[in-house]
């Protein structure tokens, strides 16, 4: 090929997708491609359970756009493919123009500066940066790296006003993708880094290989630090279960896949019990929509080690069905762990409250929660101070009802409500032990005007804040509206990142073609607005190594006489307003001396299961520091 083709060539892969260069000619992982210089762990040796059958055909079959020859010669087959997937999207924007989108956006950023300017940064904080993603953001982590996770699909439409998930297609296009965001180098392309899913061939009858659509899965945290991701899409009328079963490696920043588990599974639920394990439940079949799975399986089984340390690497592990079901009639439950070892698995319907037993594997009813049946909402577990929560909170999933309810050991009572009610809205734990709710709209595709019309009501915009009182005031704006498919989670230094809901990212996308199809945006709260410039809490030095249950450590820190609290609060994996990780404890200070503090860790692994937490000092104003990361837990002898 000419140079100066090539070089046109390569320019044009830089406009459609800035960052789709790393990562487009990756293999399918194995444990023969794992990394030089890292065991893998256990591994386990039986043969793959056999395929599924494939689901009812669909409707159509989306087939790829051809690639250009002269793309294909330098990009590679694949990388190719994509960028005429993108044309193909373009060209299908409709009426819906960038002048529409550029316009839009504008709008939004006039109306939130107008908004915002009566909330003093220091009583209700403020938003800052707001800048463009590679990835629309419908799942999310936090990981131990200081890194974020951001995985979902390709892009398969560019018109707001349709669909824009890939629920019904079956094929190729059907795909995942999936990036790493680097807060510390700034929020620019080159913080981004592409890290494809492994190739599979999923059983939708079509045989064509793709990154593994794992979109609208469930996933939580390996005491190690790994993302395990359970789940995703077949496609289909209506969307159909996969069986896929991966974890990410924050270490090696790489995606590796255990055995398929018993039961395809779309929109389930994940959580980490007390002894490190997965607890899986609900997800819709592969029978399709409409018939959410009752079994119940834990990941790894039981006689297979935990992966505790970094480098134990889970391949082809199995997943272990229990004996007792969870017949969860909708999608998406909310599991907590609690500090009693149990499992609180509450259900949409008011009547699917349960406690789940994963030692005894046995199911218990909770009392019936006095709100009727809720969608998309939030629920989060109430810091109990020095334990493990023992109460949660459910607040949102309906936009007529703006009460918020309480679970605790003497059942249900109705607390104070929020301004409004709202659905899809994200409910966050911040360092100071107050809640922060974000994003939100009145159904799913709907944002006050009906469904896939992005115009919003601005009410929706605006976060709230509930102090340690349980009382709920109205703050700021955020830029976009957020409903279905949106994301929050609190980052290492304070910050709260925001992001998700690919139609109204779509809608508001400066340049629809450059391939950065999301964007972020990031909130700074009251408690980084407090005092003078630069006083916050010094966090020096934190142990190496793992923390036991119920042990003093030692921490360093040159401001340790002004320190007041010490907290430890665990990184966030959310979807779909289902939040299943995070969790706020206070620890025991024994000991202050100059430059250093003596704290004592959670009484036990029920209290905060095993893995990495962010340890937050904070003074007498609840101004808190930049986190550090501790490891807490022991590895149980082999």
């Amino acid at each position: 090929m000419p140079r100066a083709q090539r070089s046109a060539v390569l320019s044009a892969c830089v406009m459609i997708s800035a960052l789709a260069v790393a990562g487009a000619s990756a293999a399918p992982l194995s444990p023969a491609g794992r990394p030089a210089g890292r065991p893998a762990g256990a591994v386990a040796s039986a043969p793959s359970p056999a395929a599924p059958a494939p689901p009812p055909a669909a409707p159509h079959s989306a087939a790829p756009p051809p690639a250009r020859a002269d793309e294909a010669l330098v990009l590679g087959a694949e990388h190719a493919r994509a960028h005429a997937r993108l044309r193909q999207a373009v060209k299908g924007t409709g009426g819906y123009s960038q002048q529409t989108r550029t316009t839009s956006l504008a709008a939004l950023r006039n109306s939130q500066l107008g908004t915002n300017q009566r909330f003093p940064a220091a009583v209700a904080g403020r938003f800052t940066d707001f800048f463009p993603s590679p990835d629309f953001g419908v799942h999310t982590a936090l990981l131990p790296t200081g890194k974020v996770l951001l995985f979902s699909f390709e892009r398969v439409e560019a018109d707001p006003t349709k669909e824009t998930g890939p629920t019904n297609t079956v094929g190729r296009t059907n795909a995942g993708r999936a990036y790493l965001w680097d807060p510390g180098r700034g929020t620019g392309a080159r913080a981004f880094k592409k890290v494809p899913p492994p190739v599979v061939l999923v059983p939708d009858g079509t045989h064509a290989p793709r990154p593994a659509p794992f979109f609208c899965a469930g996933h939580s945290f390996l005491p190690n630090g790994m993302v395990a991701v359970f789940g995703g899409n077949v496609g289909g009328k209506g969307g159909s279960g996969a069986r896929l079963s991966f974890v990410f490696d924050p270490w090696t920043e790489l995606w590796y896949r255990n055995r398929d588990m018993s039961v395809g599974r779309w929109y389930p639920s994940s959580v980490t019990a007390a002894d490190g394990r997965q607890i899986i439940m609900s997800g819709q079949s592969e029978r399709g929509t409409g018939t959410p799975t009752p079994v119940v399986e834990r990941f790894p089984a039981l006689g297979l080690p935990v992966p505790w340390r970094p480098y134990d690497i889970p391949v082809d592990l199995p997943s272990q069905p229990l004996r007792s079901t969870a017949p969860f009639r909708n999608d998406y439950p909310h599991l907590f762990t609690m500090r009693n070892g149990l499992v609180y698995g509450l259900g949409r319907d008011a009547d699917q409250q349960w406690a789940f037993d994963p030692v005894a594997d046995r199911r218990t009813d909770l009392p019936r929660r006095p709100a009727d049946f809720r969608g998309y909402g939030s629920a989060v577990p109430l810091p109990a101070g020095h334990r493990g929560p023992d109460s949660v909170l459910v607040l949102g999933g309906d936009p007529r009802d703006p009460h918020t309810y309480r679970l605790s050991g003497k059942g249900w009572t109705t607390e104070e409500p929020r301004a409004f009610g709202r659905t899809q809205d994200d409910t966050l734990i911040l360092p100071d032990g107050t809640l922060l709710t974000v994003n939100g709209a009145p159904d799913t595709r709907d944002y006050g005007n009906g469904p896939f019309n992005p115009k919003a009501d601005p009410k929706y915009r605006q976060i709230e804040l509930r102090d340690t009182r349980g009382r709920w005031r109205l703050g700021p704006a955020q830029r976009l509206p957020r409903g279905y498919h949106s994301n929050a989670l609190v980052l290492p230094d304070g910050r709260m990142m925001v992001t998700g809901d690919e139609l109204q990212q779509i809608a508001n996308d400066p340049d629809i073609g450059d391939g950065m199809d999301g964007s972020i945006e990031l909130y700074e709260p009251a408690y980084l607005h407090r005092g003078a410039a630069g006083s916050r809490p010094a966090l020096d030095s934190v142990p190496a190594g793992e923390l036991g249950h119920d042990t003093v450590f030692r921490v360093r820190s040159s401001t340790a006489k002004a320190v007041r609290r010490a907290v430890l609060l665990a990184p966030t994996t959310v979807t779909h307003s289902v939040n299943t990780t995070q969790r706020h404890l206070e620890l025991r200070i024994t000991g202050v001396a100059d430059g250093s503090l003596s704290l004592r860790t959670p009484p036990g692994a029920a209290d905060a299961p095993p893995g990495y937490y962010m340890l937050f000092l904070l003074d007498g104003d609840g101004v808190s520091s930049t986190a550090k990361w501790v490891k807490l837990g022991v590895r149980p002898p082999s």
